[in-house]
């Protein structure tokens, strides 16, 4: 099986200890993590080859980014040295009625000064199978949006499947910007992954009857959503991550996806939230393995939600799930029992 090829950048991320706030904060702990990379940890977690391209710094911040993605055995290659710095998020854990927080410190990151010359994307997909992206790595800087594109290109003249996780994130460009933008890249993108809300703040298509703060979410809203993405892209499949949130601290998670003209809804999940971040990215690399091994539309959609359901119980930005882990749960046993 020919290799996944993620692009977009890994940050440090720095969090208070359990639920401190930033203010009451004397240390924060530190991880690396970022939307691709995460999907890039979670495939090799289940045996598929993938690689990391990105920028990093060539100082010893870089480098331990670096050698966080060799430690889950992704391949590095690709990961270019220079720029001044990586970029960092500050996280806040949320808890019941109060929500979670992300502060960013990534302006003028080593990845948001990249540029095409940078990345030679013909040898980059020789031998790979699939290219993946997400909307929080545009929304860096034109330049970068020109590096995707070219990489879009050549990764369909290569023949490559091109998954898109939209990933809106208002902190980093206005609706109108990330329409904008992302709608260079769609012609290329055979399967589109969206949350709730994505398609709406990206491309201003809403799903009826629904209220997203409320926790109400329709099915035959998100059908419309599906249906009305796949008409305007000409996309091979649209999968939508379904968040009830109850609170910052418990939700209920689930999904659609539409493919071969059908739509499938995942059974739910109660999550009690042990770290959300993250959450859409082991969505992400779930379906993406379960594609590519040739599971069953319906099968490929309670593998990626089981994954995902299970990440929300694990600190960091990675999701360090098994296939056997996460198919025990699709399965069935949600039920938590020590295993001995």
């Amino acid at each position: 099986m020919g290799k996944v090829i993620c692009f977009g950048e890994i940050m440090l991320r720095l969090a208070p200890e359990g639920y401190l706030r930033f203010e009451q904060a004397d240390k924060f702990g530190a991880v690396y993590g970022g939307g691709e990379a995460n999907v890039a940890v979670s495939l090799e977690n289940y045996g598929i080859d993938a690689a990391l391209v990105t920028k990093v710094p060539d100082n010893p911040i870089g480098q331990a980014a670096v050698n966080e993605m060799r430690r889950y055995g992704v391949d590095t290659k690709y990961m270019v040295r220079g720029g001044e710095r990586l970029g960092i998020y500050f996280c806040e854990k949320g808890a019941s009625q109060r929500p979670s927080k992300v502060v960013y410190d990534r302006a003028h990151s080593s990845i948001s000064t990249a540029a095409k010359s940078d990345f030679n994307w013909a040898e980059i997909f020789a031998g790979a199978e699939w290219f993946h992206f997400t909307g929080i790595t545009p929304a860096l800087g034109d330049n970068v949006a020109e590096i995707i594109l070219e990489a879009c290109q050549a990764a369909k003249k290569a023949g490559l499947t091109i998954s898109c996780d939209l990933n809106f994130r208002k902190n980093l460009w206005t609706s109108e910007k990330a329409g904008q933008v992302m709608s260079q890249f769609m012609p290329y993108v055979d399967v589109c992954i969206a949350n709730e809300e994505d398609a709406e703040k990206v491309f201003g298509i809403k799903a009826a009857e629904t209220d997203i703060t409320g926790g109400k979410l329709s099915h035959d809203g998100y059908k419309t959503v599906a249906q009305e993405l796949k008409e305007r892209f000409n996309f091979t499949a649209v999968a939508i991550t379904l968040r009830e949130s109850l609170s910052a601290s418990d939700n209920n998670w689930a999904a659609m996806l539409y493919k071969d003209g059908e739509y499938y809804f995942s059974k739910k999940y109660p999550v009690h939230i042990v770290d959300r971040v993250g959450g859409g990215d082991s969505f992400g690399g779930g379906l993406i393995y379960s594609l590519l091994e040739n599971y069953s539309n319906a099968d490929a959609l309670e593998f990626a939600v089981a994954a995902s359901c299970l990440k929300h119980s694990i600190e960091g930005d990675h999701n360090h799930v098994s296939v056997k882990e996460v198919q025990t749960l699709a399965a069935g046993d949600g039920s938590g029992r020590v295993q001995r």
